[in-house]
């Protein structure tokens, strides 16, 4: 495929989606860790902004600050179109070479990696907003060719997570290249931050991610628990577990999500005085409500 085409399709798409980007939706979470939807969106709607004078030949020093910081002002959608139209005639000018941070590239490489970023960033996006990914079979297989020999020095600049095995769908093998599990929803992010927040003994962020209403149901006292309702007594009574326990860990072996129920078996372990590490094994059976935790049920074997 012609890279411009390869470049331009795939700006083309992503301007789609934000296109579709309800009001809501934009301080929702994403795939990538540390940004949200509003954030996601402004790292590519950079990329589309740094494209035309990286296309006519000026250095990042000659660009400057002046595309740091927020570039979606009020209206993200029209902001994300504008930038996604200027890239698109860029790419279509003729230069020999582009000066990028790690040195002079063929442009037509840094168009590729420009498509490679809006086709993933694309996906990111599609499932951050519920709505079907657009992983254009054609796009996939230009991308995947491309960058089969990239993959590693990627990974090795941190650019991207570790690669995922066990997918067999071309699109599929594409995003566990790249770091991303194809199987990742906004509850499943959701059940990951809190349980790696649980973890760390983290009660604020713990807290940010239930309801007001929360319900906890503790493993003790037999045969039933305690049940503990609202966030100050939840509070109050995950308060006491993090102060008695050591070096505590939360280790998901296993979390299953579908709808607004979640299952997730776990292994919470601790230090114990003599040094060795006490653990124990269980289920948590959780509801989710508006992107937060709203019920928490715990079962431990034994």
């Amino acid at each position: 495929m012609d890279v411009v085409e390869l470049h331009n399709r795939a700006v083309a798409n992503f301007a789609e989606l934000v296109s579709g980007v309800a009001a809501d939706r934009w301080p929702a979470p994403t795939p990538c860790p540390d940004w949200d939807v509003r954030a996601l969106v402004n790292h590519v709607v950079g990329e589309e902004r740094w494209t035309p004078p990286l296309m006519a030949g000026k250095t990042i020093a000659e660009v400057g600050d002046g595309l740091d910081g927020d570039l979606l002002g009020e209206d993200p959608a029209a902001a994300a179109s504008a930038a996604a139209r200027e890239a698109e005639v860029a790419a279509t000018w003729s230069i020999d070479k582009v000066h990028l941070s790690y040195g002079d590239e063929d442009p037509r490489e840094y168009l590729r990696q420009l498509a490679a970023d809006h086709l993933i960033h694309g996906w990111d996006l599609a499932v951050a907003i519920g709505v079907p990914p657009r992983l254009d079979a054609e796009l996939v297989a230009e991308v995947g060719a491309w960058f089969a020999d990239r993959e590693e020095l990627y990974r090795s600049g941190g650019m991207i997570g570790g690669h995922l095995a066990g997918f067999t769908d071309p699109a599929d093998r594409l995003l566990a290249a790249f770091g991303r599990d194809p199987r990742w929803t906004p509850a499943l992010s959701v059940v990951e931050r809190f349980g790696s927040a649980f973890g760390a003994g983290d009660l604020d962020t713990v807290m940010s991610l239930v309801t007001d209403d929360v319900v906890f149901e503790s493993t003790s006292p037999a045969p039933d628990g305690g049940r503990f309702e609202g966030a100050d007594a939840v509070r109050a009574e995950w308060a006491k577990l993090f102060a008695v326990t050591a070096e505590p860990r939360f280790d998901a072996e296993e979390t299953v999500v579908l709808g607004d129920r979640a299952v997730v078996r776990w292994r919470y372990s601790w230090a114990e005085p003599s040094g060795a590490r006490g653990h124990v094994r269980g289920v948590d059976v959780l509801r989710l409500r508006d992107g937060r935790v709203a019920e928490k049920a715990s079962y431990v074997k034994g």
